[in-house]
């Protein structure tokens, strides 16, 4: 199976000193070793992962929630690492787990970690096209958009993103929404080196607070909003804003495309610290560019709108993906290619080859003779959920039935919402478990339950599920009618569930394609 590890640009070896010429070294701890022969150790890589790693690398050990990195400094040693990065905590560790490699202590290594790992891997990221899209939802979909813009002018541009990193020949799956530094810059420095020409990354919050894409200037980076999310860890939406606004500084960005299309997109435009444009997908919205005359193409996926520029020309495009949500994802890559320079007549038809978006909107059976339509989708927060549902209802004349959950040790503030949204978007309901995690599933299914109850007090059309998330599936088909859309929301492309630290082998797609292809009425005489 394809993984990071399979990510493995040619790196020319360099002293460990010199890896850390962008950095500010407190000590160093060369463990018996003469102090200038540990600076002089040849690196050839770095990690802050002791599973991925080579002969040759860096191990950057940070603290973490419940213990340092450091402890994982032996199991690196045997797989490789020839020297350590750490702060001080670390290097005190270090003494008792007696790590026998060379160590510079710095003040924050997560912080050196980019820097380190740009400098090891030529920084490649200056050789490259570089695109950057940050916001709550629609991330991901407009990273596939932006790098099909992009093969306007550059050949099989590489990907960061929540579902895959792509470079080259090389897919792997996703762990994170954005990778790690050292990754990222494996990513780019491959991606340079097969001369790809450009790359997307992906950017959330997290890691724009957690330094991942810190020493990387993209040439463009565009936002699409801003919605209830990861409250848990910011606190409330001021944080949560001000960690994306980080992106859109000279030390992040040249330029930014932003979406005006809520009120954080409205404040970021004023706010933000380089050269920006907007863009709107509303009507009464004033914007540099705007979306007018949106509808869908007959019983087709793709939605058809008038993308009208600054000098106030229209350009038609042809969405090629379903809901108009979607819209507004697809003017912002158009746009941000057009900020790289790319003439706005190449990239409309580049747009508009994209591929479908991995467990986004995606049609299990476009064709349905005898059974409901069967979408799933990525919708996790309240708005995405109501946007989904939205579309959902305008695809059928029949009902709209959705098979939901939440998140277990995420955000828990947004539940009860969702809940509330399903209820009053949705006829038919049907609660079951998306990855509980370590939280106890029935706590996270009620606090849904609550907030349904605040639409539906008497629960009308409503059922938990309390066995396992498959049977929701089956269920929800089942007892839909041909007329009718069953909506599975909140995993999308996700190929797992984790249940009590487990991961189980479970995506919603196939399993729906299962159910209809047993489907009792597809089969009766």
């Amino acid at each position: 199976m394809t993984s990071v590890a399979d990510i493995r640009p040619h790196v020319t070896p360099m002293p460990f000193s010199r890896a850390l010429e962008d950095v500010e070294v407190l000590e160093w701890v060369t463990a018996g070793t003469a102090a200038a022969a540990a600076q002089s150790t040849p690196v050839s890589g770095v990690t802050v992962s002791n599973r991925d790693l080579a002969q040759g690398w860096i191990f950057v050990a940070v603290p973490g929630l419940t213990q340092h990195g450091i402890r994982f400094a032996p199991a690196a040693a045997g797989a490789g690492a020839v020297a350590v990065l750490t702060d001080p905590e670390g290097a005190r560790l270090s003494r008792e787990l007696q790590v026998d490699l060379p160590l510079a202590v710095v003040a924050d290594p997560r912080a050196a970690a980019p820097l380190v790992a740009a400098t090891v891997y030529g920084h490649p990221a200056e050789h490259l096209t570089t695109m950057a899209v940050t916001g709550t939802n629609g991330k991901t979909t407009t990273t596939y958009l932006m790098r099909a813009a992009l093969w306007a002018a550059h050949p099989r541009p590489a990907m960061c993103n929540s579902v895959e990193l792509v470079v080259g020949d090389v897919h792997v799956a996703a762990e994170r929404t954005t990778a790690e530094a050292p990754v990222i810059e494996r990513v780019l420095a491959l991606a340079q080196q097969e001369g790809l020409g450009a790359a997307v990354v992906e950017t959330s919050a997290h890691a724009l607070s957690l330094n991942r894409v810190d020493g990387i200037v993209f040439d463009v980076a565009a936002f699409t909003n801003l919605q209830h999310d990861h409250l848990d860890y910011y606190g409330d939406m001021e944080h949560y804003f001000e960690a994306k606004r980080i992106l859109f500084t000279p030390a992040h960005c040249r330029q930014g495309v932003v979406c005006v299309d809520d009120e954080w997109g409205r404040r970021l435009a004023t706010e933000a610290e380089v050269p920006v444009v907007t863009v709107s997908a509303l009507t009464d919205t004033p914007a540099d560019w705007s979306v007018r005359d949106v509808h869908r193409e007959g019983d087709s996926a793709r939605t058809t709108f008038t993308l009208v520029d600054p000098d106030g020309v229209g350009h038609e495009v042809r969405c090629p993906l379903l809901g108009e949500v979607n819209v507004q994802n697809c003017a912002l890559a158009v746009v941000s290619a057009v900020r790289l320079g790319l003439d706005v007549d190449d990239v409309i038809p580049a747009v508009e080859a994209c591929e479908p978006v991995p467990g986004r909107m995606v049609e299990v059976n476009p064709v349905h003779p005898g059974q409901p339509l069967v979408v799933v989708d990525y919708a996790y927060t309240p708005e995405a959920l109501e946007w989904s549902l939205g579309t959902a209802r305008g695809l059928v004349g029949g009902r709209v039935c959705v098979v939901f959950g939440s998140e277990g040790d995420r955000d828990a503030s947004k539940r009860e919402d969702v809940g509330s949204v399903a209820a009053r978007c949705a006829d038919t309901l049907w609660v079951t478990d998306e990855s509980p995690r370590d939280e106890d599933p029935q706590a996270i299914r009620d606090q849904l339950l609550t907030g349904i109850r605040r639409v539906r007090p008497g629960m009308e059309h409503v059922t938990e599920v309390t066995t396992c998330r498959r049977d929701a599936v089956r269920r929800a088909i089942l007892d839909a009618g041909p007329e009718d859309v069953v909506m599975v929301t909140g995993k999308g492309a996700e190929p797992y569930q984790i249940i009590q630290g487990i991961e189980h082998a479970y995506n919603d797609v196939p399993v729906a394609r299962e159910v209809l292809a047993q489907d009792p009425r597809v089969h009766a005489v």
